[in-house]
């Protein structure tokens, strides 16, 4: 199981919600979350990951659940795994919902791979 299907459709259905256009992309070994074409949320094994402000990420970390997401050896600044007991309920959940979709904006988007014809 690379990512939690449940915990997947949870985010879907709270996005739906939220009448916010996304799609979905297997990306980062889950299921990432795009907004704006910018990776907002996502899925990983039972983890949230969650793009928040760099500026908040310590503060951010405090949070329960909440941990450093590290796929290179080190702490990548801005990005969070939040495990399932900070995710538990639909208002922890929407919580860090909520500040993925308020940091979105602001994130720069990943430069687009040239396609080899």
């Amino acid at each position: 199981m690379p990512y939690n299907e449940f915990l997947a459709e949870r985010v879907n259905q709270a996005l739906k919600q939220r009448s916010v256009p996304f799609f979905e992309k297997k990306m980062f070994g889950g299921l990432a979350f795009m907004v704006d074409n910018k990776m907002c949320l996502g899925v990983n094994k039972d983890q949230l990951m969650a793009r928040t402000d760099p500026e908040l990420y310590d503060e951010m970390l405090k949070k329960p659940g909440a941990q450093t997401m590290e796929f290179t050896g080190r702490p990548m600044k801005g990005f969070i795994f939040v495990n399932p007991e900070g995710i538990d309920t639909d208002e922890q959940l929407g919580d860090w919902i909520e500040y993925c979709l308020e940091y979105n904006p602001r994130a720069k988007a990943s430069p687009r791979k040239k396609k080899i014809q």
